[in-house]
């Protein structure tokens, strides 16, 4: 158990800026879905998937994380089953089977792969701390993320599939990395990337050259929804349009506008500075990741903090990229404010593992 004087040294800051996150997420999902009874039981969803995760978060803050280090085999082992699971069994929906279907709630095994990820790696590079930072070494974490990858990339879900390539990057560079062997992945990555393209589902396919080159007279599709979200955007000017009020979202011109596309639907809604202020929520949170790692007392809690400060920071850079149209269309979430119960329980699960960071090294004053 942990002691209770340790307790001052939870960081309420991150704690409370989660929170604000939450119920702002659940208010936009409800603005996002307002009149759609096919959606109505949403709201009520992510309600439930918040409670959970929240004390799902505190009960991992508690446990010291020097034990996971101990089951990453464990862990390992039973997720990378949970995919082949999903991939044998698992219906498509919308093109995809990634979720497995309880009945109530449809669960996502690849979102609690980077989680599991996250701890397997952290636990290798800090036992090979000393090693020398050769192939060896590089091609051995590799193996670790080729495991839940290639099961991952066949559902086909290839967005989180370059969400775990980031995360090996952020760790492996964290680690260690000469500086020598980027200028081998860069060409490498360029490459494989042109030559994976034909291997890509035809939709995947599509969304990459629709970003290319772009159809203005497009009514529907990737095009047309990333249209939407630039007029939503702009529509929403300085203050906003008001809560439930985007003619965008209402009227219902911008799809997926509660997952994918819930940047815009906020953007329309609370105009630019209240889009400004949701983002530096989002960073204060990043920041206090970072933080919880600079502290660590080792390496394997510096990695686990570090490594999903950074995770959330890429997922919400892409998924404000797609909105923007920076970048193509994926179906990467905006952390702790699109829907989805299975990416948000991921999330707060992280931010119980650099809380239990957190708590096990001296405060420091913000």
């Amino acid at each position: 158990m942990i002691k209770k004087e340790i307790w001052r040294h939870f960081d309420f800051w991150l704690f409370g800026a989660v929170i604000i996150l939450i119920i702002f997420g659940i208010a936009m999902i409800r603005s996002a879905i307002a009149g759609n009874q096919e959606l109505e039981t949403y709201v009520t969803r992510q309600i439930i998937f918040a409670v959970l995760g929240l004390v799902v978060m505190i009960g991992i803050a508690v446990v010291d994380y020097h034990y996971w280090s101990s089951i990453t085999r464990v862990m390992y082992i039973g997720t990378f089953l949970l995919l082949v699971f999903v991939f044998i069994t698992s219906k498509a929906t919308f093109g995809a089977a990634r979720w497995i279907e309880t009945g109530l709630v449809n669960i996502q095994p690849s979102e609690l792969a980077k989680v599991v990820l996250i701890l397997v790696l952290a636990d290798y590079f800090a036992r090979t701390q000393n090693n020398p930072r050769d192939l060896k070494w590089i091609a051995n974490s590799l193996l670790i993320v080729g495991g839940f990858v290639i099961w991952i990339i066949l559902q086909p879900n290839l967005s989180t599939t370059i969400v775990l390539v980031v995360i090996w990057f952020i760790m492996v560079w964290t680690a260690g990395l000469p500086a020598k062997y980027i200028f081998y992945f860069i060409p490498i990555g360029f490459i494989g990337g042109i030559a994976a393209f034909p291997l890509l589902e035809p939709y995947q396919q599509q969304r990459i050259l629709t970003f290319l080159i772009p159809d203005p007279n497009a009514t529907y599709g990737n095009a047309y929804n990333v249209e939407q979200a630039l007029i939503s955007i702009g529509s929403g000017g300085l203050l906003g349009q008001g809560y439930g009020h985007g003619t965008q979202v209402q009227l219902r011109f911008l799809k997926v506008r509660h997952t994918d596309f819930i940047f815009s639907a906020m953007a329309e809604e609370f105009g630019f500075i209240g889009t400004v202020l949701i983002i530096a929520l989002l960073v204060f949170v990043i920041i206090r990741c970072l933080r919880a790692g600079n502290l660590a007392h080792d390496t394997f809690g510096a990695l686990i903090a570090y490594s999903f400060g950074m995770l959330m920071f890429f997922q919400a850079a892409v998924n404000i990229g797609v909105n923007m149209k920076v970048i193509p269309v994926t179906g990467l979430t905006l952390p702790f404010i699109s829907y989805g119960g299975s990416s948000l329980l991921s999330l707060l699960l992280g931010i119980g593992l650099v809380e239990s960071v957190a708590l096990r090294q001296k405060p420091l004053e913000f």
